[in-house]
């Protein structure tokens, strides 16, 4: 699936740098399949994906006068998610970041390129890790997250060089030398999964203190 990050982005990672509070994000998925993130939502499409409140530790919006409600609609996949990940010792909320970019929890959707369901499985993959239905949560969360697993274990745990293999192949990233891929969609998939990941951890921190 394809990942578009606007070039507002920058002022999130400033925000983050310099400690400011509110580091919003964005997104929608428009017509031709392509997810948009952003901290400045300038389409009226951007629903609030994750908000970090002014004065409070990040939290997850959950009211629906926000619009789609991401979050909520991932809650009848949290415990395939929460199995996977035990299974193949990943944090729940890399499985869940990965799922957001991919396809923002639509088990329905289609990349141009073929790539099927919440973790946007290509037929290769799903043949590799015996799913028989690409389109069945349980079957595409178990082989994303075993797939995402393997990966890690291939690239000597680097989350970054793991995501890249996610999104471009184990081959694009080995052709470049064990570097991430000078592909702009990977070069953008790779940040907007460690940014959903960071801020789902921080909430996880933030509801368990």
């Amino acid at each position: 699936m394809k990942i578009r990050f606007a070039a507002a982005a920058l002022a999130l990672g400033l925000a983050a740098a310099s400690g400011a509070a509110r580091a919003d994000i964005y997104a929608f998925t428009d017509e031709h399949g392509t997810t948009h993130f952003s901290n400045v939502p300038s389409d009226t499409r951007f629903k609030l994906l994750i908000e970090t409140p002014a004065d409070a530790p990040a939290a997850v919006v959950t009211s629906p006068g926000h619009g789609v409600d991401w979050f909520a609609r991932s809650a009848k996949f949290d415990a395939t998610i929460d199995a996977a990940a035990k299974v193949n010792t990943l944090q729940p909320a890399l499985v869940r970041a990965v799922i957001v970019v991919e396809s923002g929890f639509n088990p329905r959707a289609l990349s141009k390129k073929g790539a099927v369901g919440l973790m946007q499985l290509n037929p290769k993959t799903a043949k590799r890790y015996g799913v028989k239905d690409s389109y069945d949560p349980e079957q595409n969360i178990r082989a994303g997250a075993h797939y995402l697993k393997d990966l890690l274990t291939r690239f000597g745990s680097n989350l970054e060089l793991a995501l890249a293999a996610y999104n471009a192949g184990e081959d694009a990233v080995e052709r470049y030398h064990r570097h991430v891929p000078p592909y702009p969609e990977t070069m953008s998939y790779v940040p907007n999964v460690m940014r959903v990941y960071q801020k789902l951890t921080e909430q996880r921190h933030a509801t368990s203190t």
